[in-house]
């Protein structure tokens, strides 16, 4: 299995490890460059810029996104690694050489990582022997070499006396295999991965008027996350806000065609709802490519039986 070790700043860390968060993104400033150093699912390990040459945490690497500074901001606030809004774009600001007068709302890459961990000091390790001093973003390593098995199972070690995370989620298959063979771990979604995951999917337009105004687009659950319902894209709906307040009341809803529905109860309740009748019996005007992607028939049933009013 292949691991990355990433290089990050230690204001960044700090933040992080105080708030012990379920998901995270490790951004990138420039937002030119795909991250495909590993695959969904492996182990991303975090490292401290020079001279703190020590590995201090890591996370599970869910996707690479390139995202507007406001997006990421709102998809996953604070797990920027900053306090504020303003402290996180001035911070991109620095790497850039440049102003929010220049640069409004810039594209920054984002590489999203769920269940991170965080080790106290007294659990940092060193970096591995072959580690370069002019490496700046990071290096990929494989549990195949000598080296990857040593510096996966002293993680693995670490890792043990988190109970956070867990002893299953990082372990060897076969004590009998010298080195061992990784184990494939899924991590869970949160919230603004899932609003990262919908919007791309959805190529940033509302599923049902086709807006293209991404400040009033949201990521809207089928089923609701408090019934049950997952951090899923199968689950989830790109809509305008106005549009995902009706959607959750039951005023819209959408049938296993993939056609919009709109109840009677706008004109009833309220004595209008005229722009949204003109969507009725529509199809979706923004439907996802991957077919395990789009609404799920499954969670569209739920809604039109739990919360739309026919």
């Amino acid at each position: 299995m292949k691991f990355y070790i990433g290089v990050t700043d230690e204001n960044w860390f700090k933040h992080l490890a105080n708030e012990q968060s379920d998901e995270l993104n490790f951004w990138q400033p420039g937002g030119k460059q795909s991250f495909k150093a590993v695959q969904a699912n492996d182990l991303f390990l975090f490292k401290l810029h020079n001279p703190n040459n020590f590995i201090v945490g890591g996370g599970f690497f869910v996707r690479h996104s390139f995202l507007p500074v406001s997006l990421a901001w709102e998809a996953f606030g604070n797990k920027n690694g900053a306090s504020d809004y303003i402290s996180f774009r001035n911070a991109i600001y620095k790497y850039r050489k440049s102003d929010f007068r220049s640069e409004p709302d810039p594209t920054i890459g984002c590489i999203i990582l769920s269940m991170p961990f965080f080790f106290e000091k007294k659990d940092w390790i060193p970096v591995p022997e072959d580690w370069k001093p002019n490496i700046v973003q990071g290096k990929t390593y494989d549990t195949k070499t000598e080296i990857g098995q040593r510096l996966y199972m002293q993680v693995h070690s670490t890792l043990q006396r988190y109970s956070r995370i867990g002893v299953e989620l990082v372990k060897e298959e076969s004590e009998a295999n010298r080195y061992g063979t990784a184990q494939v771990v899924y991590p869970r979604i949160g919230q603004g991965t899932f609003k990262v995951m919908v919007t791309e999917a959805y190529h940033r337009r509302c599923a049902i008027t086709g807006e293209k105004t991404l400040p009033v687009l949201e990521a809207a659950h089928i089923r609701p996350y408090s019934q049950n319902g997952p951090h899923s894209t199968d689950n989830g709906l790109l809509l305008r806000k106005d549009v995902h307040t009706l959607f959750d009341r039951g005023y819209i809803t959408i049938n296993e065609g993939l056609q919009i529905e709109v109840s009677n109860r706008i004109k009833e309740d309220y004595g209008n709802g005229k722009e949204y009748y003109a969507f009725h019996g529509k199809k979706l005007a923004e439907i996802p490519e991957l077919q395990n992607e789009r609404p799920s028939k499954q969670f569209l049933l739920w809604h039109n039986e739990n919360i739309y009013l026919a």
